[in-house]
Order: C-alpha cells, then structure tokens, then sequence
C-alpha cells in the first residue's frame, strides 16, 4: 500500500515535494504512527538536496499509534505520541518505541511535533555542565533551538544572554527568560560559562574569546556560511581547560521527550510555533525559514492517509 510523503527532489525549489511512497515496514522493536503534524528545522531544509533523490525527509511528527511494536514494547494502538526518528515527513512513520513518548492529554499534537529535534537538542546541551547561577550564552536565540534553551536556561537559574542577528530577531526573547539580548557579542563584556552556538563561523571563534576557563562551547549548528578560522595560540588558555564539544546525541530520546512534554503541560515550555500550515506549502515554509522569516518553529499538518 501507497502513502504520501514528503521526498527530496533536487529538481524542485527547495528540494522537496510531496510524492507517493510506499508504506513504512517497521523492526520488531519499532511502532507505526498515524502522522498528525510534523516539524521543519532548519538543517534538514538546508541540506534535504544532499539526500538521494526520493528519501522520505524529516524527524519530528506527532500523530496517533496504529500499529503496536511487535517485540510488546512501546504504547499501544491509539496512544498520543511524539516521535523522533528519520522518515518523519510521511503519513505514517516506523519508528522506534525508545524515541517516543506519550503526549499528554492538555497538551496540542501539533505543539508536540515543534519539540523533538531542536529540544532534546537545547536540552542535552544544557545539560552537559551545571548552570544553576551561571552565565550561559545562546546564540541564534530566535530560532527553535534558542527559544527553547534560553526558557529552560531560565529555569535552570542561569543568567542567560540571548544573542541575535538584528534587534527584529530580539523581539519576545526577555518574555521567554533571557536575562540580556544583545545582537552580535561585541557588547558582551564578562566571561561566560557555556555557550550554545547554532551560528558557527566567525561567530564562534569570537564567543570562544568570552569563554570562562573551565567553560565549553556546545557546537549544535552552522547557520554560517562562512568557516571558523581561529588565529595563532588562540585556543590556548591557561587554568582549567576550555572546550569545544559538538553534538549529536539523539539515542533513545524517549524519556527526554516525555520532560519537555511535561513542561509544556505545566506551562514552564511554551513551544514557540510561529508558522503553522499544511504540508501542502512545504516550499513556501521552508523559504520562510531559510530566509529567517520564522521566529521559532514551522509545524505543517498532514492530510490523513487513505483507509484501508
């Protein structure tokens, strides 16, 4: 049996259209979802032309269980969940029972397809050192990842600077817990302890230069299009050592998912949807978020598959 999905074809603006695939074969320890509403994120967008022609793209879907995981693990048919896993953008999506968690009943399917790659990725990071009282540093803070980290930056009682693209950018970010918004980092004066960088290239070597001894940068993305070329005896630092570490670890993100539907149930995560639309305006959509016309996330709604 056939399906709709959303596939990458370098032939069209933006390398992806909706086509026909067939329907997912899931592993004894995978479920099969009813996909509801999925999420864009800028790095899948940007490099969607880069996949073989015909991939079903994305990660982030929300929707309704159909199929139970054959190996009796994982929620059952009819359960609310969230899901990460590669395939999202499709009406239905084998994924694993380890990367899903069950949406609770106050919170919104499609405010729960916004969370999963940019907030295990906002939440990992921020969890890599303590913060409590700390100066924590975020730069591309109007997107997904940043909104996200700078509210849970807060409540972790951190001091957090937002760093934005222009002061347009900066708009609502002191509502969602950032302690300063600057644009750039040249009017940051004091050292900080840890930095999320989604900018990358000469961004990231100058945040390098506010790094505190003993602080890391986590290098989460590169919306840059520029290297990062760091000078002579620049990395270089005397006391405890600074660090650059990069991130990618999305392996068996289940029960993280399951904190960030909590704090968006209790209302200390607002999931930050700016655009919401059908999946029929894929091309429109991701435009408008590689032209930085989003502030936050894009959540498209997907058409029902076919019964039967």
């Amino acid at each position: 049996m056939d399906m709709r999905a959303l596939v990458v074809d370098p032939d069209v603006p933006g390398s992806l259209r909706l086509g026909t695939v067939a329907e997912p074969r899931p592993a004894p320890g995978q479920l099969v979802l009813e996909v509801r509403h999925i999420s864009l994120n800028r790095g899948e967008v940007a490099f969607a032309g880069r996949l073989p022609a015909g991939t079903v793209h994305g990660y982030d879907a929300a929707g309704v269980v159909v199929h139970a995981a054959a190996d009796g693990t994982g929620p059952a048919v009819g359960t609310r969940v969230v899901a990460f896993g590669a395939g999202a953008w499709a009406q239905r999506m084998a994924v694993d029972t380890t990367a899903v968690a069950e949406v609770p009943a106050q919170v919104d399917l499609a405010d729960a397809a916004a969370l999963p790659m940019a907030g295990i990725s906002a939440l990992r990071t921020l969890r890599s050192r303590p913060i409590l009282g700390r100066r924590v540093l975020i730069t591309g803070a109007a997107g997904g990842v940043g909104r996200y980290a700078i509210q849970m930056a807060a409540l972790g009682g951190a001091h957090v600077i937002a760093s934005v693209g222009s002061a347009a950018r900066g708009k609502g970010l002191t509502e969602l817990g950032a302690d300063e918004v600057v644009v750039g980092l040249a009017s940051i004066d004091r050292p900080v302890d840890l930095i999320l960088d989604t900018v990358g290239g000469r961004q990231l070597t100058t945040a390098w230069q506010l790094l505190a001894p003993g602080g890391d940068v986590q290098s989460i993305g590169w919306a840059s299009d520029e290297p990062a070329v760091f000078a002579p005896h620049s990395l270089f630092s005397l006391g405890p050592a600074k660090t650059i570490s990069t991130f990618g670890d999305v392996h068996e993100v289940g029960p993280d998912l399951a904190t960030l539907l909590g704090f968006v149930a209790t209302g200390r995560l607002s999931p930050e949807v700016d655009r919401r639309g059908s999946w029929t305006g894929i091309t429109e959509a991701a435009q408008a978020l590689m032209d930085r016309r989003i502030a936050g996330k894009a959540v498209l709604d997907v058409e029902p598959a076919a019964a039967g």
